[in-house]
């Protein structure tokens, strides 16, 4: 994925409410209509949303009547997810770093001694009426 197409998706996928479209878009096509339902924000408002959604790649708009839809465009999605998992690989090590220095840092655990949890009696079941 290219660094300015990158930084548009990733642009646009800070704002909360393009995140619950593309998430509800992952679902299916729907209406603009469909879409700003679950939203107290102007019908405008949720135009540059998806305007802004359109020009990263990440959907489709498409007029059927008076009707619009949108649609995920998956490839932008799948796009984005090999652009992440490049990045995991070096995630992971400093992971492993951090947890193998957390771990040289914690006291040792005693192989053997005595345990400082209290010990509990055990419950005869039969017993209870």
């Amino acid at each position: 994925m290219e660094t300015d197409r990158t930084d548009a998706v990733l642009s646009a996928l800070a704002d909360p409410i393009r995140r619950r479209i593309v998430e509800r878009l992952g679902r299916g096509e729907a209406t603009v209509t469909d879409l700003s339902a679950p939203f107290d924000v102007s019908a405008p408002a949720i135009s540059r949303h998806l305007g802004i959604l359109e020009r990263a790649g990440l959907i489709t708009r498409e007029r059927h009547g008076t009707w619009r839809t949108c649609r995920l465009r998956q490839e932008a999605v799948d796009e984005l997810g090999t652009w992440v998992g490049r990045l995991r690989p070096d995630w992971d090590r400093r992971f492993d770093s951090l947890e193998a220095l957390l771990a040289s840092q914690r006291p040792p655990t005693p192989v053997g001694g005595a345990s400082t949890a209290r010990a509990v009696p055990p419950v005869d079941h039969q017993e209870q009426s």
